[in-house]
């Protein structure tokens, strides 16, 4: 049976969600996401968006304050195949992957479509550049309010409120966060309430959409390999945290599915 669009006591759309370990991720179709982050920014309602992948679960399994922000989160997409697959696992239904580097281009075509306008808060200032040519290109129409690479270190309290007024003045309806799990899901949590849009974070679908990164092929996409291509690209920074992190899925799904029987 496929999930329906749910309205909350305040009005506010939203997809069912499903406890994955540690997660509740969002439950539903392709379309369904794209057509609920599509009416908060419409709306202009203050939400964000969580991309969740098997690293963001672990972050999850491990940190309270960080399975708050997630669990808070107004959708969570099912970034990744195994957590896709998850739901066949533990409730056996279906779920479509709803993946940052395609709902990405997806949500910025429809933002031109429907002349909503677009923040980018994040990446370094070389991707930035790269976004703004990229988009000149394939979206001539897309409206941008703004583009921001914030410095590389913590905030101070006025420079934050600067940057939050700064967005929050320039009319955009959906803000897309480039800093990288966690703490662009941190930032957006923060955010809520002071930023008018939805936020979206889409950690490194940006550097891929622009041509910065290549993006594995489509066997292993959908073979649940696209980790391995990843690691291929990046050994030294990325070894320990999936040979961690996916271990600890594995062992923490099958104890999931074993507790359920």
């Amino acid at each position: 049976m496929q999930a329906t669009l749910l309205k909350t006591n305040t009005n506010k759309l939203m997809l069912p969600k499903k406890r994955i370990i540690s997660i509740d991720i969002s439950n539903g179709t392709y379309e369904q996401f794209v057509s609920a982050i599509m009416t908060y920014a419409k709306n202009k309602q203050s939400s964000y968006v969580c991309v969740a992948n098997v690293h963001m679960c672990i972050e999850a399994t491990e940190s309270a304050e960080f399975r708050q922000i997630v669990n808070n989160a107004d959708l969570v997409t099912p970034d990744g195949m195994p957590l896709a697959q998850s739901f066949k696992w533990l409730y056996r239904t279906h779920q479509e992957r709803v993946d940052g580097m395609s709902l990405l281009p997806r949500l910025l075509a429809e933002a031109e479509s429907q002349k909503l306008t677009v923040y980018f808060y994040g990446g370094t200032q070389a991707t930035l550049n790269a976004t703004s040519e990229y988009l000149k290109m394939r979206y001539p129409n897309l409206k941008v309010a703004g583009m921001y690479s914030p410095p590389f270190r913590p905030l101070m309290a006025e420079e934050k409120e600067a940057i939050t007024e700064m967005i929050a003045a320039s009319g955009s309806h959906l803000v897309f966060v480039v800093l990288g799990c966690p703490k662009q899901e941190r930032w957006m949590a923060e955010m809520k309430g002071a930023i008018p849009s939805v936020m979206l974070g889409i950690g490194g679908a940006l550097p891929v959409l622009v041509g910065q990164q290549k993006r594995a092929p489509e066997w292993m996409q959908k073979n649940s390999l696209e980790w391995l291509y990843r690691l291929a690209q990046e050994p030294t920074r990325l070894f320990k945290r999936y040979l961690v992190t996916n271990s600890k899925f594995i062992y923490l799904i099958i104890k999931e599915k074993l507790r359920k029987q």
